[in-house]
């Protein structure tokens, strides 16, 4: 498995293990809608965006990264396919991170596959609160322990079944097959290397804080050399504001959300509603750094990357600057990939900051 990927054993596993990934479509289902994203190989070592489409979800078919309403989830995902235009239906989809449990562990280097996959069992049992029946489990090695030379880091996760299957039934009940199974913390992370590989020295031995701006919660994923050395999640996301909206101009949920989207709010907007929420927004990043101070060695941020759908809001990253004090971009994973002829670049500017885990599971395609 190449580094900074992950999947879940499930059914249609076997796919891992062919020589080349079959062609597909990168599928993300969070709380506030499907988004799809297609990759093709543009020759020498250079990806092409081919095509990618959002399509909103109706409120509450997803809390939390649980799927509440299967069918209402199930029609999105069938209009933002059709939206899409694409003639692929494999899918690789990803799970929220609150659905995996995930532990770094130390083994013995030079094992067996066979052996690796027996003592990663019985360590997962030490971390999984539930049966080992009730769960899929897999691992992946990353690589010689730090401190310890005859030794290498494995990463186990685990999810319950349920949780699995609830989006394999989503792919099915659309027409379409899901083909891996990834975790939205480590798809985003595979997005950001296309990122990295932009920054001076590909970011070499620097603190990356990744900030994942939800609809209801904010991921901060700090990276050192590919990998992740801090994760929190805080309960604070762009529904907040949609709510200020609703308060302050007597809208529903419904039309609070599309003028966020659209514009056309009432000129005081800007001073009364949106500059106090980024003033808010980056108080909470500045906060998530300080966690990372106080629960790690490390006394510095070098680089913040804004992504999520909150990432589009023009002078969110002036704003978060300001607060937290360091240098802040807005992502754009495909900023050095060729666009398709009807690709709409102004539309991707905007919708590139949510489009990273999409874009992540996209680029499952090319696994070896």
């Amino acid at each position: 498995m190449a580094k900074g990927k992950f999947s879940l054993n499930f059914d249609a596993i076997e796919a891992l293990f062919k020589p080349k990934m079959p062609p597909l479509i990168g599928a993300d289902i969070s709380s506030s809608a499907v988004k799809m994203v297609e990759i093709i190989d543009a020759g020498k070592g250079a990806y092409r965006l081919e095509r990618y489409a959002i399509e909103p979800l109706p409120t509450e078919s997803v809390v939390e990264g649980n799927i509440n309403n299967l069918d209402a989830v199930i029609e999105a995902v069938k209009r933002c396919h059709k939206r899409l235009g694409s003639n692929l239906k494999n899918l690789a989809l990803a799970l929220p991170n609150a659905a995996v449990i995930s532990k770094k562990i130390l083994v013995p280097a030079g094992q067996s596959d066979d052996d690796l996959g027996l003592q990663v069992e019985t360590e997962a049992n030490q971390y999984i609160p539930f049966s080992l029946d009730e769960v899929n489990l897999d691992y992946q090695v990353v690589g010689p322990a730090p401190n310890s030379p005859e030794d290498v880091e494995v990463l186990i996760a685990a999810s319950r079944k349920d949780k699995i299957d609830d989006r394999i039934a989503v792919a099915e009940g659309a027409g379409l097959k899901a083909m891996v199974m990834d975790v939205d913390l480590f798809a985003a992370q595979s997005a950001f290397e296309l990122i990295e590989a932009t920054m001076p020295e590909r970011g070499r031995d620097l603190n990356i804080a990744i900030v994942d701006i939800g609809a209801s919660t904010m991921t901060v994923n700090v990276l050192r050399n590919d990998q992740s050395v801090y994760m929190r999640e805080q309960p604070f996301g762009g529904g907040q504001l949609t709510q200020e909206i609703q308060n302050k101009f007597g809208l529903s949920s419904e039309e609070a959300e599309a003028a966020k989207r659209a514009g056309g709010l009432p000129e005081n907007y800007g001073t009364e509603v949106l500059l106090p929420f980024l003033d808010t927004l980056g108080l909470e990043i500045a906060r998530g750094i300080q966690f990372f101070f106080s629960s790690t060695q490390y006394n510095k941020v070098d680089h913040i990357v804004l992504c999520g759908g909150c990432a589009a809001i023009p002078g969110i990253a002036e704003a978060v600057a300001k607060r937290a004090q360091v240098e802040t971009t807005v992502a754009n994973p495909f900023a050095n990939m060729g666009m398709s002829a009807h690709i709409r670049r102004k539309n991707l500017e905007h919708d590139a900051p949510s489009l990273m885990v999409a874009c992540g599971l996209a680029m499952r395609r090319f696994d070896k």
